[in-house]
């Protein structure tokens, strides 16, 4: 203890109170007198001993038995015992309900399957999911014609306004997050991105509850030596989210990322002569609403110096996909594990590895509906069914409704196909379960048209 002294003045407190409160019972002249003796023995050696403690402890410290006396009978109470401290489990969980009442607007919930092929629920981290941003920091601006806007830091940055000749860069160190929200932005550009990410860590285009347009309506120019060709332009990872609507019309390709694009929410009316979703590591989609026209590739992933990237991720949104050539393009993997799809395209679905894991996917396709071929030395071609409502319907001639040139197999889900060769693989077929339906017959079997031979990539 830090005051002994002061420790054996409250003791001596304690005993005289509770001796008063004893004799005080008795209703005897002998009782009485006992505690009057007994009080003023008490009383005496207390004044005592506070008079010692007064000499050696700070004035606030000496008047603390003054305070005590004052009200024996709350100095005799326990002491409250200690709080339990909390679990490890218990600290993590108030963690987490702070942090989930810090965020205000929705949350994309993942669907992932949890035996895929690519790990979707560590695609996408607990921002990237969120819908809103939070403005309490944020930088606004008006757009106006003809001023470009620089980003050079990390934070929030609001747009509105309409404007014509104006490019949005971001041009930051590469350990900043910035988050770029349109707000009732429109944007209107001749031959150069309207957002240009140089460099950053990551950035963000968020939607607010609005109407946006981003568009670019003449031949695109480089910078320097990078091929800038797509209306929105980046050179690091890309986030697209919000509640809103952004329409984007190119005369090349619609959003461009040469690192991973994800897309968590929000509503995009895309139009481009070239692509309309193009990345080179990933393309990651969680949730959204997409009308996508493409004179090419709706959705393309490449990655020219590593092929074993170069993969496309879906586990949520509804798409309407119009494309010229390929809907949805992969070099390495395309993973399906929920969403919506109407398709109209030459190729419905491609990549190296195909597997479908759920979703309702309705193709109609002039060229192969789902095609599995060798873009990629990672893995070997396969096309794998587990589950989902799959529709394709061919167009006449040389084509496939399911086609693989390496292994097929079907392991649940319905699948119904239409046309003169609905199955086509090179390597192992398997037909394990599920509801298969060739041009409007069950079959308890898988059919094979064997149109090529082994190796036909």
């Amino acid at each position: 203890m830090k005051h002994p002294i002061l420790f054996k003045v409250m003791t001596l407190t304690l005993i005289l109170s509770l001796s008063v409160m004893l004799f005080a019972g008795c209703g005897t002249a002998a009782g009485a007198a006992t505690e009057t003796q007994a009080a003023s023995f008490g009383v005496s050696d207390i004044a005592s001993e506070t008079a010692q403690v007064a000499s050696v402890l700070p004035a606030e410290e000496a008047a603390a038995p003054e305070a005590a006396a004052e009200d024996p009978a709350e100095a005799a109470e326990p002491a409250a015992e200690p709080e339990p401290e909390q679990s490890a489990a218990e600290e993590a969980s108030a963690v987490e309900t702070e942090e989930a009442e810090e965020i205000s607007g929705p949350v994309t919930e993942l669907n992932c399957a949890e035996n895929g092929v690519l790990n979707g629920s560590e695609l996408f981290t607990d921002r990237d999911l969120e819908q809103t941003a939070d403005l309490s920091d944020a930088i606004h601006y008006a757009l106006s014609d003809g001023e470009d806007i620089e980003i050079t830091a990390e934070g929030v940055y609001v747009l509105s306004g309409a404007a014509s000749g104006v490019t949005v860069y971001v041009d930051a160190d590469d350990q900043a997050k910035v988050q770029i929200v349109l707000d009732g932005a429109s944007i209107e550009n001749e031959d150069f991105p309207c957002i240009y990410v140089k460099e950053a860590d990551k950035v963000f285009v968020t939607t607010t509850d609005t109407d946006n347009t981003l568009s670019v309506t003449g031949t695109f120019t480089a910078d320097g030596d990078t091929n800038t060709d797509g209306v929105i332009f980046s050179r690091s990872d890309l986030v697209m989210n919000g509640t809103g609507t952004l329409n984007i019309s190119s005369t090349d390709n619609g959003i461009v990322c040469k690192d991973d694009l994800k897309i968590t929410g929000g509503t995009y009316n895309i139009t481009a002569s070239s692509k309309t979703l193009e990345a080179n590591d990933s393309i990651r989609i969680a949730g959204g609403v997409f009308s996508l026209t493409a004179g090419t590739d709706t959705l393309h992933a490449e990655n020219d110096d590593d092929d074993s990237l170069g993969y496309i991720y879906i586990c949520g949104g509804d798409f309407t996909l119009d494309a010229g050539d390929d809907a949805i393009h992969a070099v390495s993997v395309t993973e399906i594990d929920g969403g919506t799809f109407a398709i109209t395209a030459g190729e419905g679905i491609e990549g190296t590895y195909i597997q479908i894991n759920g979703g309702i996917i309705d193709i109609q396709a002039s060229d192969d509906g789902m095609n599995a071929a060798q873009k990629s030395s990672a893995y070997w071609p396969t096309l794998e069914i587990n589950d989902g409502e799959i529709t394709v319907v061919m167009g006449s001639g040389d084509t496939d409704g399911i086609d693989s040139n390496g292994d097929l197999y079907i392991n649940g889900g319905h699948i119904d196909v239409t046309g003169g060769s609905t199955f086509d693989y090179d390597g192992t077929g398997e037909f394990n379960g599920g509801t298969l339906i060739v041009n409007g017959q069950e079959l308890d079997s898988l059919p094979n048209q064997m149109m090529g031979g082994r190796g036909r990539w």
